[in-house]
């Protein structure tokens, strides 16, 4: 009977430990919700993020921003600048060293 008290609050804790989402960070930008979902900065070119976000709910696929030249390349490799109310501004001006 003793040996099973560690199993069954093992099992217990198992059962009420909640695992949390990883929160995005979201910004009420130019009457848009952006979200990013997940980024990481490139380590050979720090001016590049690939970053996947989320405009008023609607999730984009993952894209390399490039804030030195302000385009981004989307997943066809295909370039495009930033646009009037684009991601890419919020992204590249959230990371801006002061």
């Amino acid at each position: 009977m003793r040996k099973y008290v560690p199993l069954a609050l093992l099992l217990i804790l198992i059962n009420t430990v909640v695992f949390s989402a990883f929160p995005s960070v979201c910004r009420n930008y130019n009457d848009h919700i952006i979200c990013i979902l997940s980024i990481n900065r490139s380590a050979k070119n720090y001016w590049e993020y690939r970053a996947s976000v989320s405009v008023d709910g609607v999730k984009n696929p993952n894209e390399v921003y490039n804030c030195r030249e302000r385009v981004k390349v989307k997943r066809d490799r295909t370039v495009v600048s930033f646009g009037q109310n684009d991601p890419g501004e919020l992204i590249c001006s959230f990371f801006k060293k002061s």
